[in-house]
């Protein structure tokens, strides 16, 4: 049994919030909240969120689950749509420049359940 969270279009680029989403990565799901609790990056408390929607998601969806079993099978950052912005420059000329938005995915599973089936 496995759930899943998404947020899609956070205002951070990808790269930022891949280095906080590897660190939760295979960590039990307790584990993961304290090292999101514990993690000094601006996206951190965004993450903690959507591993929160991912574990209620699995108390919704399968009624016998272990809280405490379940750990965190897949986490990734998908690159989301830039937004191309101008930026004034010397001389009346204008600098592009691309505010990133990024996607991040966090599945949910228990151990002991999630590897038989």
């Amino acid at each position: 049994m496995e759930a899943k969270a998404e947020a899609r279009y956070i205002r951070v680029s990808p790269q930022k919030a891949r280095l906080v989403v590897d660190l939760i990565r295979g960590q039990k799901a307790g584990a993961a909240i304290n090292t999101l609790r514990a993690t000094n990056k601006r996206i951190a408390p965004a993450v903690e969120k959507v591993l929160q929607s991912a574990i209620a998601n699995a108390q919704d969806r399968f009624e016998d689950v272990d809280v405490d079993e379940l750990f965190v099978s897949e986490a990734y950052v998908h690159e989301g749509p830039r937004m191309k912005r101008i930026r004034p420059a010397p001389m009346g000329r204008a600098y592009r420049y691309q505010r990133r938005l990024a996607h991040i995915v966090i599945k949910v599973a228990e151990r002991g359940g999630g590897e038989e089936e």
